[in-house]
């Protein structure tokens, strides 16, 4: 029997041709370098530029790689390192909005000339508030420059990102989409906020924001009511599912050390159910915004039930390897130990109950039998 290693790629379906598996194999194996350190990981990011596809960029039929591959390439990067997935997956989404608004970021530079390093800033929360104020000046058209000012909390590596897309209020029903410089002297990270033990080098604390000028991408509500919103939403689920996979590895490798008993045994059938079935999820929602069968209302529908049936078997998946393992290697295994602390933190962007009171009050609203 073969061993699985950290840096396999994940696939949700077989591999069409070796030169997406190679792709998939340097990518995992680029992840697992990264080793939880956040300038690895953005370096990582940039790299990946250019050879990941766009959601919704495949068509049934085409050939082309599509939004499959871009789950894939999320989830082999997360069951490597989840620092690693989480910088990349907000670059990329960051990537896709800018060419679903058809924004072209040119001229953009980080520091010494390279790429652009990018993160999206979209949480909102109690007590803090993002205002944007447009500067009037004669002869100005729809890129007409803005300035914010306030706090936006859950801004993940600001310190270190050069962009960030940022969403603030411009009146108090309304919310639009910025592109901002994080090097601007009207921002202020607050780095005293973040004691998270999970995904200790990408620390999300809140920002302050003082007259910084920005670029408006797309009009009113536009980030909320465009169909990536939800399949971004999906492609979070994919690097959840993909630190899962890391994890029920090493349930995999523990049977394989020593002759298991029933309960071990039992436990690896029932995460190798719960995985499937999740990835199973994952694999057709991709199917489906490729298809075009993820817009508006469905879109919104599919996120909700592949996010909530991912987050619920990564939950699983946590607890049933803390009960197959035992301490050991939470106490004594730094990846593993890591990775669990890491994957508890990431899937809580999911909600629990609260999501899925929101996905059953929209099948409510629809008036029919969901079944």
């Amino acid at each position: 029997m073969t061993r699985i290693e950290s840096s396999e790629p994940v696939w949700l379906t077989a591999p069409k041709n070796r030169t997406a598996e190679a792709g998939l194999r340097e990518a995992a194996a680029a992840a697992y370098a990264v080793n939880g350190d956040a300038g690895r990981a953005i370096a990582l990011a940039r790299e990946l530029d250019g050879t990941v596809p766009r959601p919704g960029s495949g068509r049934p039929g085409s050939g082309a790689a599509g939004t499959l591959r871009l789950f894939e390439t999320l989830a082999s990067l997360a069951a490597a390192d989840l620092t690693a997935a989480r910088v990349a997956e907000a670059h990329l989404d960051a990537l896709a909005i800018l060419d679903q608004a058809g924004v072209e970021p040119a001229g953009l530079a980080a520091g010494g000339g390279t790429a652009p390093s990018w993160g999206v800033f979209a949480a909102e929360g109690a007590g803090s508030r993002l205002d944007a104020t447009p500067v009037a000046e004669a002869g100005e058209t729809d890129g007409e420059p803005w300035r914010i000012d306030g706090t936006k909390p859950w801004c993940s590596l600001a310190g270190s990102l050069s962009h960030a897309l940022v969403t603030a209020h411009t009146s108090p029903s309304t919310r639009r989409l910025f592109l901002v410089d994080l090097a601007d002297p009207g921002i202020t990270v607050r780095t005293d906020a973040w004691v998270g033990r999970g995904l200790p080098a990408v620390p999300s604390g809140p920002v302050e924001f003082r007259g910084v000028p920005a670029r408006p991408v797309g009009d009113d509500d536009w980030y909320l009511r465009r169909p990536g919103f939800a399949w971004g939403g999906i492609g979070v689920a994919a690097c959840w599912w993909g630190g899962a996979v890391g994890l029920a590895r090493r349930v995999w490798e523990s049977v394989l050390e020593r002759e298991p008993d029933q309960i071990a045994l039992a436990h690896l059938g029932a995460l190798d159910i719960a995985l499937t079935a999740a990835g199973v999820s994952l694999a057709a929602g991709a199917a489906a915004i490729d298809a075009g069968d993820a817009v508006g209302d469905q879109g919104a529908l599919l996120a909700a039930r592949v996010r909530g049936q991912v987050a619920h078997v990564v939950d699983e998946v946590i607890t049933r390897t803390g009960h197959a393992l035992g301490p050991a290697p939470l106490a004594f295994d730094a990846r593993h130990a890591a990775r669990v602390a890491d994957l508890q933190l990431y899937v809580r962007q999911h909600h629990a109950e609260r999501d899925d009171a929101a996905l059953g009050r929209r099948l409510r609203g629809a008036g029919v039998s969901p079944w």
